[in-house]
């Protein structure tokens, strides 16, 4: 007997079960339906990429990143690199993951309740996206295709998995009813979303790993470097051989990378050209193999970034061959009156810098190699500039592909509209590499080593003291010139106890390193670095 066809007289015929996802799944769904469309809409922003149909703003993800970046107020930048220091990308990475992954699980527990209002949630959200990529430099309506197919996706999941959980005659008003039963409702449901997963899945895995930036890194490889005209001659003093002393030349895998660029550019040789306008005579536009004709120098030069705290290592040394830039500055004829240069990335980022600093001799440069190979893509393939001197937020534009010849009185830059100082020379400062922080020593004599920068003034002294003493002076590597740093040793006879050591440079102009503890905005940080140790026997 089927006792399910039994009713009780007088009482109302028995509803087939209703199935209503729980929140957990729910969020589950509108977790794999958000990440449907971003992925789908990275892949599509890939090959379109590669097939020149869109440019670097398609990228949903990217360009939501850089907004980020760019709104970011300059406390919580500044905490993110004195946190996470060149890892801060990686970090705000896991950030707007996290982020739009609860978004994502907010939306299927809304669609739960009512579809329609998650869809307009979910629209939202890719509104936003679409803003981000529609304000980044270069990018045109064609760039949004990408977010609109994926966008479209995922709300054709989102709407088909919470239907498939109801009465498909119910649509977008989000009511749950079961006209099917449950069971093949929960079936359905899962099915799709299972789709949806894979499909997710393989597009976020293609997108990752598609070689987009296999033109970059093959325009790279093809390159035959110059023989340098000007050879700058290194003596083999100056390294010294103190075990954990910073190396005397930073190698590329090594150098510090800070900038704004949440994606790196990619780009090649032959689509770089730079341009060199504004209050000039003559304009001049360069491509690259102009470029690498032209007379090159090779150059050893130390780099530091503004952000940079007391004891920092967001400071290196490199040896780098390029064009002198008061050379190319020459032929354009500066016209009077102007002070300034305002150098632009590919993506938009703008550096002014003082004219003054790229023409009275120094070696600022116009770089396309960096300790003897081309430049790694992160650190500015094809080019960058490289001004000794001062601090790279207002120097080292990497990617470069304009330099606009003005007034400071016309223009301003992107950390400079900021905050930041216009005009930013490298201040004088030492760092303690050995011994490190709370170390236990024993009695006896102990090596304290580091290295010292004063870019453009150089270092002719480092001394070093113990709990307040007098200062002692350090045995100095030899020099290499006035814009770059310089190692330093001395042996400390130590006794038993805890001890404070301090040390201190003094630059070729004969002053000595600012004491006063000065944060790093806006214009780099002074202060002297220093370590705690215990000395037993």
């Amino acid at each position: 007997m089927n006792t399910d066809s039994l009713t009780t007289p007088g009482a109302p015929a028995r509803e087939p079960s209703t199935w209503r996802p729980g929140v957990g799944v729910a969020a589950l769904g509108g977790l794999v339906s958000i990440g449907l469309g971003l992925a789908l809409a990275e892949l599509l922003a890939v090959l379109g990429g590669r097939l020149s149909l869109t440019g670097a703003a398609a990228s949903p993800l990217t360009s939501l990143g850089q907004s980020f970046i760019g709104l970011t107020p300059e406390w919580l930048k500044q905490f993110a690199i004195s946190t996470f220091g060149q890892n801060d990308k990686v970090a705000l990475t896991v950030g707007m993951g996290v982020t739009v992954a609860i978004a994502a699980a907010v939306i299927g527990i809304v669609a739960r309740w009512r579809l329609t209002v998650a869809v307009v949630v979910a629209a939202a959200l890719l509104v936003v996206a679409g803003i981000a990529i529609l304000t980044r430099t270069g990018s045109g309506p064609v760039d949004l295709l990408p977010l609109v197919i994926g966008g479209v996706a995922g709300v054709a999941l989102l709407i088909t998995l919470f239907r498939r959980a109801g009465d498909p005659e119910a649509a977008l008003t989000g009511e749950v009813h079961s006209g099917s039963g449950g069971r093949a409702d929960r079936r359905r449901f899962l099915q799709w979303a299972g789709i949806g997963a894979a499909g997710a899945a393989v597009a976020g895995v293609a997108a990752r790993f598609l070689p987009n930036s296999a033109q970059s890194a093959a325009s790279r490889g093809s390159i035959t470097l110059p023989t340098p005209t000007d050879v700058q001659q290194i003596a083999s003093d100056v390294a010294l051989d103190v075990p954990g002393l910073t190396p005397f030349v930073t190698d590329n895998a090594n150098f510090y990378r800070v900038d704004t660029a949440f994606v790196v550019p990619q780009l090649t040789t032959q689509g770089w050209q730079l341009r060199i306008h504004g209050l000039v005579d003559r304009e001049i536009t360069l491509d690259f193999d102009a470029l690498t004709g032209r007379p090159a120098l090779q150059r050893m030069i130390t780099l530091t970034c503004v952000s940079n705290p007391v004891g920092g290592d967001l400071a290196g040394n490199a040896t780098w061959q390029g064009v002198r830039l008061a050379d190319l500055l020459a032929e354009a004829g500066p016209q009077d009156g102007a002070d300034c240069v305002l150098s632009t990335s590919v993506d938009g980022f703008t550096v002014t810098t003082p004219l003054a600093a790229l023409t009275d001799g120094r070696d600022a440069l116009l770089a396309y190699a960096m300790n003897g190979e081309p430049l790694p893509v992160e650190h500015g393939f094809p080019v960058r500039m490289v001004v000794p001197g001062l601090y790279g937020y207002v120097s080292a534009t990497k990617w470069v592909v304009d330099l606009e010849v003005t007034k400071f009185a016309d223009v301003s830059a992107y950390w400079t509209d900021r905050g930041w100082a216009a005009q930013a020379p490298i201040k004088t400062a030492s760092r303690i590499d050995v011994p490190a922080s709370f170390a236990n020593l024993p009695v006896g004599t102990v090596t304290v080593a580091g290295v010292a920068w004063a870019q453009h003034r150089g270092v002719a002294k480092v001394q070093v003291r113990v709990d307040k003493g007098e200062w002692q002076d350090a045995t100095l590597s030899g020099d290499v010139s006035v814009d770059t740093w310089r190692q330093w040793e001395w042996q400390w006879p130590a006794d038993r106890g805890q001890h404070t050591i301090e040390c201190r440079a003094i630059d070729g102009n004969g002053d000595a390193q600012a004491e006063q503890v000065v944060g790093t905005v806006p214009d780099g940080a002074t202060g002297l670095d220093s370590r705690v140790v215990t000395v037993t026997v």
